[in-house]
């Protein structure tokens, strides 16, 4: 158990996923193990069978995001009482991040922090992407979409969203074909549908298949009639939760008109 805690402490400093399940009835009351994956595995609940039982449900509740306490037989059977372990996940916070340093930007940042959010807003333009402009944000970054992606792309999961505000080609084309090509759970690129129609032929002449283009969001944002930055950040926001739960709700994506009345 004694290296148990000093990992620990490494991947929280470094914000990495992590679980650690803890006896908390039973034999071997106190015991830990610890998990970051299927086959990193530190410690042990005192029985190889309960550890790789635990050790399957525990990183099921880390990509949930949940913690809890769970009973087990003293081997890890299913619907007993004997063993009770507690069994607590560390997650770092969902990312979201902005491409685009317009008036829009900030008005979604704030709402991204509301829920929980690390915000990274980019922008290539180093006039525009400024802490000064976005103090809300965790981080400001000047520099091109597919840098940033090349970067911290292999780091987005379902949680995670990636929003793009740019109303550019040159910015939102190689920062749309780089989020497709991560796990990232909601895509949005902000524009009118003839810009959005544009937008998807030029995706198109780069190479992004029909299943990639599905992925992306946009017009960004649900249809409930949004038209100053704060309301349409409530409704990203709540696409975002939306597309993360499974509910049906109206996204402009599947309306036809003009998307402010």
């Amino acid at each position: 158990m004694s290296g148990i805690y000093p990992a620990l402490r490494d991947l929280l400093a470094a914000q990495e996923p992590v679980v650690l399940a803890t006896v908390i009835e039973g034999p071997n009351a106190g015991a830990k193990l610890m998990a970051t994956g299927a086959d990193d595995v530190v410690g042990s609940l005192g029985d190889a069978d309960l550890d790789r039982v635990v050790t399957r449900d525990a990183l099921g509740e880390l990509a949930a995001g949940r913690t809890g306490v769970r009973a087990y037989g003293e081997h890890g059977e299913a619907r007993e009482d004997a063993v009770r372990v507690f069994i607590e996940t560390f997650a770092p916070p969902p990312k979201m991040i902005i491409f685009g340093a317009v008036d829009f930007t900030a008005a979604l940042a704030r709402a991204g922090k509301l829920l929980g959010f690390r915000v990274t807003v980019a922008d290539a333009r180093e006039v525009f992407a400024t802490p000064r402009r976005f103090p809300m944000a965790d981080e400001v970054l000047v520099e091109w979409p597919n840098r940033v992606l090349e970067r911290v792309g292999p780091l987005l999961g379902p949680a995670d969203a990636v929003c793009v505000l740019t109303h550019d080609n040159k910015f939102d084309v190689p920062a749309l074909m780089g989020a497709v090509e991560t796990k990232v759970g909601y895509i949005g690129a902000m524009g009118s549908r003839r810009t959005s129609d544009e937008r998807e032929v030029r995706l198109r002449a780069e190479g992004m298949t029909a299943e990639q283009l599905d992925r992306i969001m946009a017009p960004i944002g649900l249809d409930i009639g949004s038209r100053t930055p704060e309301e349409t950040a409530i409704s990203v926001c709540a696409e975002i939760i939306a597309r993360r739960t499974g509910k049906l709700a109206p996204s402009l994506r599947d309306g036809a008109g003009p998307i402010h009345a």
